[in-house]
């Protein structure tokens, strides 16, 4: 089956994933995917991931993070530019989430990275999601 926003897509497994309490999520794999997945980790939002190399395609299994209580460290997950309506930001314009709490993951000239980031970098790209 061809999913028309794969980004979406991985946002929604995880955030599914997250309701229904389980341990990791499998996630087809491509650069983009791993990309965000690289920063949910270097953010402390996820406690690790694996790529697993299977005979049809490549999967990324991502660790989900708990608290003590059982809580999800990812509160929130919500993508921002779609396919049907580019979202674009300038350097000196990237969104804060909840006060600096939460991170805009953006895909710039230079890669995909944090709003910080870009902001510090100088540089503006598609703002691709939010994460809290």
């Amino acid at each position: 089956m061809t999913v028309s926003d794969p980004i979406a897509d991985m946002l929604t497994r995880i955030r599914n994933a997250i309701m229904a309490r389980h341990d990791f999520v499998p996630i087809p794999a491509s650069k983009m995917k791993l990309a965000i997945t690289r920063i949910l980790k270097a953010e402390g939002f996820i406690n690790d991931y694996e790529v697993l190399r299977g005979k049809p395609h490549r999967v990324i299994k991502i660790h989900l993070k708990y608290d003590d209580s059982n809580r999800s460290v990812l509160s929130g997950l919500e993508r921002v530019s779609k396919p049907g309506l580019r979202v674009y930001t300038g350097c000196k314009e990237v969104p804060r989430v909840y006060g600096g709490l939460g991170i805009a993951i953006l895909s710039t000239p230079g890669g995909i990275m944090t709003g910080h980031q870009a902001w510090r970098k100088e540089v503006g790209g598609e703002l691709l999601c939010y994460v809290w």
